[in-house]
């Protein structure tokens, strides 16, 4: 790794180890491109959690003192051999991450966690991030089971209005190999009976019964990824995982978005469909529905984006996509899978958006 930073330095190493991530002389390697001539002193672990990635919670001691614009409660994340073998198998799956918060984080517009060091070792294939420790501050990570409510999904779906809007003419900016479409590759993450496992079991339990047709909801995401793959259908930079458990809410109690892994350059509607289809209960969502469309495209409006044509169809596959991401998903707990497959079937069948996806 010779090739030089845009300010002229030469990169940082990737940890590949979660030591090796807390170690004072990487910490101040990687937090020195931000905030040049800062050492750090020592390190003080904190929360681990470990799943497919780790997020490790930690404090620092630097020289001198903290400098204005870093947080001295850091968060790392990555895909660490000494933490998770599954998450050392997976690894490749934070680069989008890593990439978007590098390269696109600061000027998306979005609430989003804060990147002090964001980057790749493409040989090792392992990206690493380094974030704020937004609970220290008083933020409050959620899920599918916490409380939020329409005027807070509104709130989220201006943070994607605004996340689309300002990216919508920038295709040449997005002619990434890594922000292509990822639906092909969720096709090829998982085999039938696999979701089989979700949708022909209790676990879709409240998802209705012509909707818990494993092999029909494959079919119908095949001819979607196609549909994707082929069209240009108003691409823009997506998040593309826009469910509820990848939010939290701020010190100011306002929605941000995070965990980005699968951010790529597709339509608009994989993240609204999606959202609007799996943050609300059944009655909420069905009450709120048209308005929350009607208040994403408004936004979109907001940012010189025309309004985009057949919404109700746009939107319809947007819930396909969601539905299909939830049923080939296993390593999430039972009550949260459940829940997420109840909101989406039963959006899935109201739109009765198989229709599209089936002529």
């Amino acid at each position: 790794m010779t090739e030089l930073l845009d300010n002229g330095q030469p990169p940082v190493p990737v940890p590949d180890t979660l030591a090796w991530a807390l170690d004072p002389a990487w910490l101040t390697a990687a937090l020195g491109r931000r905030f040049p001539g800062l050492k750090v002193d020592a390190v003080e672990p904190g929360p681990v959690v470990s799943r497919v990635s780790t997020n490790a919670r930690f404090r620092v001691e630097i020289e001198g003192g903290t400098p204005e614009g870093l947080s001295e409660h850091l968060c790392v994340k990555g895909y660490f051999s000494d933490c998770s073998e599954s998450g050392a198998a997976s690894s490749a799956a934070g680069i989008p991450e890593a990439l978007f918060y590098r390269d696109f984080a600061a000027t998306s517009g979005v609430r989003t966690l804060d990147p002090f060091y964001a980057d790749v070792d493409f040989k090792a294939m392992h990206g690493v991030v380094i974030t704020q420790d937004v609970v220290i501050e008083g933020a409050t990570f959620i899920d599918a089971l916490s409380p939020y409510t329409p005027d807070q999904v509104a709130q989220s779906l201006e943070q994607l209005a605004v996340l689309h809007g300002r990216s919508w003419h920038a295709a040449d900016r997005l002619a990434k190999t890594w922000l292509r479409p990822q639906l092909e590759v969720a096709l090829r993450s998982r085999d039938l009976d696999d979701i089989r496992s979700n949708l022909e079991t209790e676990n879709s339990d409240g998802v209705p019964e012509p909707i818990r047709d494993a092999k029909r909801l494959l079919a119908a995401f095949h001819r979607l990824s196609v549909h994707v793959s082929e069209g240009e259908d108003h691409r823009c930079l997506i998040h593309g995982d826009a469910h509820v458990n990848n939010l939290y809410l701020n010190e100011s109690g306002q929605p941000c978005l995070l965990d980005w892994q699968l951010v790529q350059h597709a339509p608009w509607y994989l993240d609204v469909g999606y959202h609007i289809a799996c943050t609300l209960n059944t009655d909420e969502r069905r009450a709120n529905e048209a308005d929350l469309l009607s208040h994403y495209l408004d936004r979109l409006r907001g940012e010189g984006v025309e309004l985009p044509p057949e919404v109700e169809r746009c939107f319809a596959l947007g819930v396909v996509y969601g539905f299909f991401l939830w049923a080939i998903t296993i390593r999430v707990g039972l009550p949260i899978r459940t829940v997420m497959l109840q909101r989406l079937g039963t959006a899935l069948s109201d739109c009765d958006a198989y229709r599209y996806l089936e002529a």
